[in-house]
């Protein structure tokens, strides 16, 4: 049995914690039980959403008390739904958008700013393009509006951060395998192992073999994830954690546009050749976390992540609409990426109490540093004459068996980036009614570019400071209303760093503002309902000179303005509930290089709505019921192809068998739906899958 004062740490230590170490209430689902018992860490069916969280503020923070619009989709949640993907997840969250990412990776829009780099795990950036798996997960965080003071660059609409499982120092098991009526395959097991009163090992490992409504579409992937938990004394907590990710799939770009909108009739057919379109991704993530506790009051963390990355990719695809001679252009080319992270992050939390005002003081450090290559070849079909970088297909004969030629004519890069970041913030408690959330964030960030096939040298170096300022009011205990304003930076050579440029790399960075007022009001125990308007200003975008065409300026602008609403938790013990809604209308506001001035954003679609709910009517008994509905939207700046507006309904059963074992059957749209849930660009379209059933089988051991 542990000891009482190694439970009282313990328990200190989860209310405290930075991201993926722990959180009370919320991260992993610790709760202390009698003196002698053990912690119970995640296993058992918990909540939708969470109750605090420290991804916002770095600090054990009440949901009701962050002045930000987040939604946290937990891990009862995502098994619930059969969720396998972060595409699958962002549709359940206001204001975002999932994109293709081209077949090779994940993508999203949030408050109309696409990105492929805003993403963390336990808080630390994870920004290569790959699909991330949610096997190790506890939840997915989605933070919306600009988030530099505590993440850096970028976030400009927000981010994701995944949270992962850690040992709870008491012995849980769970399988789950399930198969889907596509012909796909998945088998996840979660084990933690108590070693002794003052360590745990928790080992999390996932194996998927699916196939596709697409045909010629697969994949194939598994990953583990071993994290050892040690407690040396009553006041420090080590987790030290291995992730091995290996990830084999055909790379499908999807159908291209006919006259202003996707192709219909073609949902299963593949554009391109498939035998020579994939993706693979090797991933391996190291982190250290560590936490000592000074006093009750004061504790210093850390956490180091180190990231080896190989992704590359290759695909042989639609690059074109439908011509008159109802022909589809197809292209190919392939892109290889190596990449190493190194991050540390360092921060000391003070609870403390100056002229009989209660407050939580953070200061912090991170240092990092990125060193990669990256290369695309462009293709050229040998088998056709002149050996033409395009080639036309009639629609007949879109799925083809072309030998192609890949050459080294395209972007060769090798890139060292490193950041060294200072920040300060306060959360100032002046009563019970009102709060105050103040901080800045100081980045210096460094890039270094080689081009290794022209032999030029670019590098720039920008020193950001990115303010956060919120206030909260709470004229009842379940009711908070906020203010806030944030910024953040990107610079001009992209979230990739690939675009970087003699031209470029004297330009400031884009710059985002956001404004934002919100309210979070718990109207029953349990249930968390939320609202939050807002402004979201990009500024210094590029735009071609009006004097001199050859020469970039900073004059473009984009707006995003919007309402989001929310709903979480639980109404009773037996009904959960997760529900968005969001109303957006994002545009060019003044001319760039992309788009004149008036020009819609893409994949923000005026309306949308999603809608989850979990009811058990026995014991042994649950049912699910979903929704997901958007209005028309964009697929590209061009604003010349429309994605028609859509809604699926989800369903899902649950059966307690006994003895830890449970059957759920999930139906994805259940009335057979045709639509189109995203696109890449004009033409590369992605149609929504047909009513799918899944079956799965829950083991507790």
């Amino acid at each position: 049995m542990l000891s009482l004062r190694t439970l009282t740490f313990a328990a200190a230590l989860l209310s405290t914690a930075t991201p993926g170490l722990a959180e009370a209430d919320s991260v992993d689902g610790a709760e202390m039980a009698e003196a002698g018992d053990p912690i119970v860490v995640t296993g058992q069916r918990e909540e939708y959403g969470a109750r605090s969280t420290v991804t916002a503020t770095r600090t054990n923070t009440d949901i009701k008390n962050i002045p930000q619009a987040l939604t946290i989709i937990s891990e009862s949640q995502i098994e619930d739904q059969a969720l396998r993907s972060i595409a699958d997840v962002v549709t359940f969250v206001p204001g975002a958008t999932p994109g293709t990412g081209e077949g090779n990776r994940d993508q999203i829009t949030l408050r109309g700013n696409n990105t492929t780099a805003d993403f963390f795990v336990d808080g630390i950036r994870d920004d290569v393009q790959y699909f991330r798996d949610l096997y190790n997960l506890d939840r997915v965080e989605v933070l919306r509006g600009s988030n530099a003071m505590i993440f850096g660059r970028g976030g400009g609409g927000g981010v994701v951060n995944r949270v992962t499982k850690r040992s709870g120092l008491a012995q849980y098991r769970e399988v789950l395998a399930s198969g889907d009526s596509e012909g796909g395959a998945r088998l996840t097991g979660d084990i933690d192992q108590p070693l002794g009163s003052r360590a745990g090992l928790r080992v999390n490992g996932v194996y998927e073999n699916g196939d596709s409504f697409r045909r010629h579409v697969d994949l194939e992937r598994y990953a583990v994830n071993p994290t050892l938990a040690l407690v040396p004394g009553p006041a420090t907590r080590i987790d030290l954690s291995y992730e091995y990710l290996r990830d084999r799939r055909t790379a499908d770009r999807g159908v291209p546009s006919d006259a202003g909108e996707p192709l219909e009739g073609f949902d299963r057919i593949f554009f391109g050749d498939p035998d020579s379109s994939f993706a693979k991704a090797n991933v391996h993530l190291a982190t250290i976390g560590a936490e000592h506790r000074f006093s009750d009051s004061l504790a210093v963390r850390n956490r180091t992540l180190y990231g080896d990355y190989d992704k590359f990719y290759q695909n042989i695809y639609p690059n074109g609409s439908v011509n008159g001679a109802r022909q589809v252009r197809l292209s190919a080319y392939n892109d290889t990426t190596r990449r190493k992270n190194l991050f540390s992050q360092t921060d000391l939390v003070w609870d403390t109490r100056v002229g009989g005002i209660d407050q939580t003081l953070l200061l912090g450090v991170e240092l990092g540093r990125q060193k990669g290559t990256n290369q695309r070849r462009n293709g050229v079909f040998s088998s056709r004459p002149g050996s033409p970088g395009s080639i036309f297909q009639p629609l007949d004969q879109v799925t083809v068996d072309e030998p192609v030629t890949f050459l080294a004519n395209g972007a060769h890069n090798a890139i060292r980036t490193s950041v060294a970041a200072a920040y300060i913030q306060d959360q100032i408690r002046f009563s019970d009614m009102f709060e105050l959330v103040a901080g800045v964030r100081f980045d210096r960030l460094s890039i270094d570019i080689a081009s290794r096939s022209s032999d030029a040298h670019f590098r720039r170096t920008d020193e950001l400071v990115s303010p956060r300022l919120g206030m909260i009011l709470k004229p009842a205990r379940s009711l908070s209303l906020y203010a806030s304003y944030s910024r953040s930076y990107l610079p001009q050579s992209g979230d990739q760093f690939s675009s970087l440029s003699l031209t470029t790399e004297a330009l400031k960075p884009e710059k985002f503002d956001n404004y934002e007022l919100g309210a979070k009001w718990e109207p029953i125990e349990g249930l968390l309902a939320t609202a939050a308007i807002y402004q979201l200003d990009r500024t210094n975008t590029q735009a071609r000179d009006p004097l001199d065409s050859s020469r970039l300026v900073l004059t473009g602008a984009q707006r995003s303005r919007g309402l989001e609403l929310g709903l979480e938790r639980s109404i009773s013990h037996r009904w959960q509930i997760s529900a968005g809604y969001a109303w957006q209308k994002a545009k060019i506001t003044e001319t760039t290089t992309a788009a004149p001035d008036g020009r819609e954003v893409p994949l923000v679609p005026r309306h949308s709505l999603s809608l989850w709910n979990r009811y058990d009517v026995t014991g042994e008994l649950g049912l699910g019921l979903g929704l997901v509905t958007r209005s028309k939207s964009y697929a590209s700046i061009s604003n010349q192809v429309t994605l028609p507006g859509y809604a699926r309904v989800d369903t899902a059963l649950f059966y307690d068998l006994g003895r830890g074992v449970e059957a759920q059957f999930n139906v994805e749209n259940l009335f057979g739906a045709d639509y189109f849930p995203t696109a890449h660009n004009d033409n590369n379209i992605a149609p929504g899958a047909p009513r799918t059933v899944r079956a799965t089988l829950r083991l507790g051991l």
